[in-house]
């Protein structure tokens, strides 16, 4: 048995002062006698990346080793909840490991075709779109992902990807079979189409304008800002200069307004959730940052820290420290909702009932 005993956020202002696991799982009734480990400080449900890509890297699908190490990085870090937003790799074999992160699916990106990163995502043009959702929606664990705008390289900057109709068509077909839909969307061109469609999500979303920002909190549409790797964005535009100066110029507006972005869809009522974006370019394990991204960009401590932690559960239906749930948990010396730094540095991590780290 494991004995938790300090402060158990359960919520924000939901605190409690233990929690047992017995079984692998949350309870707060004192059970009866027997072996016992405790661990003292502040306890929150395990963090949440609401988008990283587990078995993939910069150049495609990676071997089951390094999607181990990805996802043990992760954990080492609190995150225990991945949603994974695209990954050309088949990871089943992680929900048979008590000792991983758990994962919510997306299957695989469905991009245009010549239009999004080589060896990531299915490459396809806009009559095979409701088909090749379907199959992800099948394959995946409730979600879908489109790569709504990518670089043209005719037009030499970023572009809408699909047209209405077809993204109408698609998003119908995965809410049909139960599945959401989000998108990768840098741009501004691909976001009221994709959201007067229907469209449950936008990732990055550094396209939002005072225009589309009211569209997306009247529908309830969700942004993922993964501000880490909007932190990338001069990098990427400084290698295009020369020969995309359009795009490069774009990216380098669409970095220096990030913040205010964020801001303003957090001020109007978008829903914001942190996601790192982890297993392309970017390593795993980073989600200590995001929040603290969150913050920079005025989104109050609680919040950002809610963003990973109790609102990102409910939005993707996944309990927290409640009564029953599995023993998914991160221990620290301090209180985070005072200062999110404190993410960075658990001092246990609980997966399933066992302490891991």
């Amino acid at each position: 048995m494991l004995h938790v005993k300090g402060r158990v956020l359960v919520g924000p202002e939901d605190v409690r002062d233990e929690l047992w696991v017995v079984g692998g799982r949350v309870t707060y009734r004192r059970p009866a006698a027997g072996d016992v480990l405790t661990v003292r400080g502040w306890a929150l449900p395990g963090l949440v990346d609401a988008h990283c890509h587990v078995g993939l890297d910069a150049h495609g699908p990676v071997a089951p080793d390094v999607a181990e190490k990805q996802a043990l990085t992760d954990r080492d870090a609190g995150t225990l909840l991945l949603r994974d937003a695209g990954s050309p790799s088949d990871t089943r074999w992680i929900d048979d490991r008590e000792d991983l992160p758990k994962i919510i699916r997306a299957g695989r990106h469905i991009a245009r075709t010549r239009r999004y990163i080589r060896n990531y995502a299915h490459e396809i043009e806009p009559d095979d779109l409701v088909a090749y959702v379907a199959r992800e929606a099948r394959r995946g664990d409730g979600w879908v992902k489109l790569v709504g705008d990518w670089i043209d390289r005719d037009a030499g900057d970023l572009t809408a990807c699909w047209p209405r109709g077809a993204v109408e068509a698609a998003i119908a077909e995965a809410h049909r079979l139960g599945a959401r839909v989000t998108a990768h969307c840098f741009a501004e061109d691909s976001l009221r189409d994709l959201v007067e469609a229907g469209i449950d999500c936008v990732e990055h979303a550094t396209g939002l304008t005072e225009d589309t920002i009211p569209l997306f909190a009247s529908r309830g549409v969700a942004i993922v800002p993964t501000l880490v790797n909007i932190a990338t964005f001069p990098q990427l535009a400084d290698g295009g200069e020369a020969k995309f100066p359009r795009w490069s110029a774009h990216m380098r507006r669409l970095h220096a307004r990030r913040y205010d972005t964020v801001r303003a869809a957090y001020d109007a009522g978008v829903p914001v959730y942190a996601g790192t974006d982890a297993g392309g370019a970017l390593a795993h394990g980073l989600i200590a940052r995001e929040v603290a991204e969150l913050t920079k960009a005025g989104i109050p401590a609680v919040e950002a820290l809610s963003s990973a932690v109790w609102r990102a559960r409910a939005w993707l239906g996944r309990p927290g420290l409640v009564e029953g749930a599995p023993a998914d948990l991160v221990v620290y010396a301090d209180d985070p909702r005072a200062d999110v730094r404190v993410l960075a540095a658990p001092s246990a991590v609980v997966v399933n009932g066992r302490v891991v780290g």
